[in-house]
């Protein structure tokens, strides 16, 4: 009987952790959706690829600070994707997830890093794009299948503003 008790005992904390993980991420959805813009959305037509990768969508994160991830919506969920450059903007098209548009006109910066929004990796593990709305500074990380196309990205997009 002791076993069994101390079991669910065990069980019960489980799920409480559980459920404060949960709670703890939609409180923060709220606060944020409060201060934040909406994202942009793509366009209808956002044109043809010029630069294309794929890989996997590792988050979104608010200004300098590497570990604070955005959890507005579904913008906070990590998916396979592909990466796109147009003329008009970067495309993010997310497996199972939103896609997510960063406009051009926006775009700050783009780099290699080592980490971003709980993601740690070697050096110059993650592709990251710097930019902006309304005010408010984000940076987007992308961990490619081909690394050797970051140089490509980071000269396309780098050093915009």
């Amino acid at each position: 009987m002791t076993r069994v008790l101390l079991s669910l005992a065990i069980l019960a904390v489980f799920a409480l952790c559980l459920y404060g993980m949960w709670r703890g991420w939609h409180n923060r959805a709220k606060r944020q959706s409060a201060v934040l813009p909406a994202f942009p959305q793509p366009p209808a037509a956002p044109g043809a690829a010029t630069l294309e990768t794929t890989g996997v969508y590792v988050g979104t994160t608010i200004g300098d600070n590497w570990q604070d991830r955005v959890a507005v919506g579904d913008i906070g969920h990590r998916a396979e994707a592909t990466l796109k450059l147009t003329d008009t903007g970067v495309l993010v098209e997310r497996t199972g997830a939103s896609p997510m548009w960063i406009p051009l006109e926006d775009v700050l910066d783009a780099r290699t890093a080592r980490g971003l929004a709980g993601k740690v990796m070697g050096p110059d593990g993650l592709l990251v794009v710097r930019w902006q709305l309304e005010g408010h500074t984000f940076d987007t990380g992308f961990r490619g299948d081909d690394k050797d196309v970051y140089e490509q990205w980071v000269q396309a997009l780098g050093g915009r503003k």
